[in-house]
């Protein structure tokens, strides 16, 4: 275990991931979300099998038991991913970021309705802190009675973005099943697959065609894609999960920065005090996650039989 390593990697992928956010945000306006789900997946594979070859993961890391288990945890993501694209559309980068922060928080409710995992009166009062401060983020978006136009398309935006985190917090769920019996170069690989394929049933609601200059930022945001996962992923094997995962937040600072310079979105202070509030939650709840992993573990080494 190398936890510097480990860190800077997570770093790395967060800043990738954004700048990927970023470079899709601004195709938006011309390009369907359904479109870019496609070149972020499709371009994302030959980067990804490059790196599984290089590792020397072909074709044994790809083999699976439970290539339904890959569908849906590909549709899940896919439906999240296009959805997450769509909110870029309607609203500023940072805002984007931490709606999508309602997505760890809701692993948790979702973890204990479909997976039977046990919660505690502190991580309900973690996820009740989180969606606290998902609701003042939201709020000031959910201006549908003024007649605004611009305030009907934001609040549009803001129930596609969340409507994107509960995907993702499903995705997550079934990645957990996954881990089980899958290695993780086939839950990367066949992710991307899934996306590419199912990306294509959106042509009939309107494709269109990109300019060149579009093109090269959507290949290089799938491009882009392929690396962050796997940063992501060497994140993970360098360092304990419980270490690496808080640094996801670090990605507000940095969608705040290219919200500000590179499309002059201003952060409001609601935004601000509810993504506090989303992260403070979000850091509890890995907390916690990491004290019972403990726990567990003294338990298992009290049970063995000592030699």
């Amino acid at each position: 275990m190398r936890p510097l390593r480990g860190i800077a990697f997570k770093l790395a992928s967060v800043l990738v991931f954004i700048v990927m956010a970023s470079m899709i945000k601004s195709t938006a306006d011309h390009v369907p979300a359904g479109q870019t789900v496609f070149f972020r997946s499709f371009f994302a594979i030959p980067v990804i099998f490059v790196w599984l070859a290089v590792r020397r993961e072909l074709p044994g890391g790809l083999k699976t038991a439970n290539p339904f288990g890959h569908f849906w945890r590909g549709l899940m993501g896919t439906l999240a991913m296009g959805f997450g694209f769509a909110g870029l559309g309607y609203l500023p980068l940072p805002e984007v970021t931490a709606i999508g922060y309602a997505a760890p928080i809701l692993t948790v409710v979702f973890a204990a309705m479909f997976l039977g995992e046990e919660v505690r009166l502190f991580r309900i009062s973690a996820v009740a802190m989180g969606m606290v401060g998902v609701m003042i983020v939201v709020y000031p978006r959910l201006t549908v009675l003024s007649g605004d136009a611009a305030g009907y398309l934001e609040a549009f935006g803001a129930m596609v973005v969340l409507g994107g985190a509960v995907f993702a917090s499903l995705a997550q769920v079934f990645v957990r099943r996954l881990v089980n019996t899958e290695p993780t170069a086939a839950i990367v690989f066949y992710f991307s697959l899934t996306a590419t394929a199912l990306s294509l049933i959106t042509i009939p609601f309107g494709w269109v065609w990109p300019t060149l200059g579009e093109a090269a930022i959507l290949v290089g945001a799938g491009l882009l894609g392929g690396v962050g996962q796997i940063l992501l992923t060497s994140s993970y094997r360098e360092a304990d999960a419980s270490l690496v995962a808080p640094f996801d937040y670090a990605s507000m600072i940095f969608a705040l920065g290219i919200g500000y310079f590179v499309f002059a979105e201003v952060p409001t202070l609601p935004m601000l005090a509810g993504a506090a509030l989303i992260v403070t939650a979000g850091i509890l709840i890995i907390w916690r996650e990491r004290q019972l992993g403990l726990e567990r573990t003294r338990q298992r080494k009290a049970m063995t039989p000592q030699g």
